[in-house]
This record gives structure tokens, sequence and C-alpha cells, in this order.
């Protein structure tokens, strides 16, 4: 049985089809990563995953049961951490957690939350009023109340967003930890480098589509691997070597050229001198999960950073 299984779901907004058949699954135990840029569709699916949106086709199901027609059981298989701070200003963190575990009927779960709460730094924060937190420790809060019914499968939508150093390694080591004890994870982030190093696979989503799906090292090896940056005192980079060019950065004087091994460099090099052109700086460097999201979103001419359609970015 997978943990989440998504098959052509698609959602219209107006005029705006915010998913447009969108199908995966993710594999019990698996740390699975959502990737794309501001109005791909991650924050309206994982909406629909957690029913707080329906779709208008399409089916999704929480470790076999269907987040419609089996919503009850769907709702207490999954645990989500949202995007926004959202949270009872009335209410201390002790009392928050105990009233979240409340609606899924755990009356005598204080030795769990006592757990969450050291591992989320939030102990001496207990008996804390929620308004006299800061965002940082809502933020922890969030993430309390999304682990407190013990859920299978945890959602976790944009969790370090704008917090500090300490709250990341924190949250980072405690997820990993449930990880390891065979609770799934999604997670859609936009620092990739958080994906890259606890990510098993990988969907990104473009404009509402999965235009990517497959284990992290393999997208690294087939849409980057190694690159070789020249940057010229004189010459350019000679025509026969343009098939080899990457994307280079905005304003970026260096010329990025995929490598398919160290063997490739030197006739590269050959040619740069035999067109006469003087190399002013060179390095090597192995690609990251940023390269490869920059390459994939590049294919279809949008860039991440780019401002998407308004109602585009309030649909996601």
């Amino acid at each position: 049985m997978k943990a989440i299984e998504i098959h052509d779901v698609r959602k219209r907004y107006r005029n705006l089809q915010a998913l447009k058949g969108v199908s995966f699954t993710v594999e019990r135990g698996e740390f699975f990563g959502l990737l794309g840029p501001n109005g791909a569709g991650k924050t309206t699916l994982i909406s629909i995953l957690a029913g707080l949106n329906r779709a208008d086709s399409g089916r999704v199901s929480v470790l076999g049961h269907d987040v419609v027609g089996d919503y009850r059981m769907a709702r207490r298989m999954l645990g989500v951490v949202p995007q926004e701070l959202v949270f009872d200003p009335f209410f201390t963190v002790r009392e928050t957690l105990r009233l979240q575990s409340g609606y899924f009927g755990l009356t005598r779960n204080d030795d769990w939350i006592d757990e969450i709460m050291a591992n989320l730094d939030l102990t001496g924060k207990a008996d804390a009023n929620m308004r006299q937190l800061s965002g940082g420790m809502k933020r922890r809060v969030l993430v309390a109340q999304a682990l407190v019914h013990r859920p299978p499968v945890i959602v976790l939508d944009e969790p370090t967003a704008g917090v500090d150093v300490e709250l990341r390694q924190t949250l980072w080591k405690f997820i990993s930890r449930l990880n390891r004890e065979g609770h799934t994870i999604i997670l859609t982030t936009h620092y990739l480098e958080e994906a890259e190093a606890l990510c098993d696979r990988i969907a990104m989503l473009k404009f509402g589509e999965v235009v990517a799906l497959d284990r992290t090292s393999n997208l690294l090896t087939q849409f980057a691997g190694l690159q070789l940056v020249l940057t010229f005192a004189r010459g350019g980079l000679p025509p026969a070597l343009e098939p080899l060019r990457m994307p280079s950065n905005p304003g970026e004087r260096a010329v990025r050229l995929r490598l398919s091994g160290y063997q490739a460099v030197e006739p590269i090099l050959a040619a740069c001198r035999e067109a006469g052109c003087e190399i002013e700086d060179m390095e090597i460097n192995k690609a990251d999960l940023e390269d490869v999201f920059v390459q994939i979103m590049r294919r279809e001419g949008h860039m991440p950073g780019a401002l998407p359609d308004p109602a585009m970015e309030a649909a996601a």
C-alpha cells in the first residue's frame, strides 16, 4: 500500500487551471520532496490532500483511504504543517497541544506532548501564552500540532521559511528521526539544499504539471553532473563548444559547460587555445539541486524568481 496516491488531479479557479492532471505516488517511509516556483500548484495540491480543498476531478488517498470518501481516516493518517502562522491567542503551548490531541480523541497524551516539546526545544515555553512567542517559536508549535496524534504521514509546507538556523537544525534532526522510525515525510521548500540533503525522491511542479519526478541522485546526474566554469580574459567560447554551454546566472561573466567527465576538460581547453582564447579563471563544480531546478524550469521558459501571474500565486 502506498503512503500517498495522487491520480490525475485537476483543479480550476475561475479561468485559472491550477492543477492539470497531476499524478504520482509516495512510498511508505519515504522522504519525498515537492518543489516548484511560486504559483506552481504545490499548496493547492497539499490543501486537496489535507481535505481543505476539493479537486475538480481525480483521486487522492492516504494509506489507502480516499480523502473524500473516507475523509475521517485519511485525516487521521496525516499531519500537516502549513505555511501560515495560524494560532489561537487564548491558550498556552501545552493547552494548544492538548486541544489538538482532543480533536483526534487522545485524552491521555501528555507523555508524547512532553517528548515533542523536548525535541523541538519548547519545554521552557510550555506554559507561555501563544501571543508571547516569537515567530520561530510559533513555527515550532505548528510542527508540534502536526505531530501530536502520531500521524504516519507528515506534510511540511515550507516549514523553515523565515526561521533561524537553530530551528532548522532542531527540526530536521527530529523529522529525520521520525523518518527513520517509519514515518513518511513530504516536504515543500524553497531551500533547495534542504531538499537535496533530505529527500529520497523529488517531484517538480510547474504551471500545475509534474515536469520532473525521479530519485534525487538521478536528477543530479541526468540534468547537471559536472560543470566546467570558464572566465575569459580575451575571446569567447569557440562555436564548436556551444552545444556544451549551460544556462548562466544573470550578469555572470563566466561560461558554464556541461562535462561528461574529468577527461573532457583537456579537449575543451585545447579547443579554446586553438581559437586563440585566453582563460582568466577556471573551476570544476559538481552541480547541486539548484542547478537542476534552474535547468528544468528554463526548459519551458519559467525561471524561479520570476513573478508569476497574481491569480496563479493566489491559487497556489
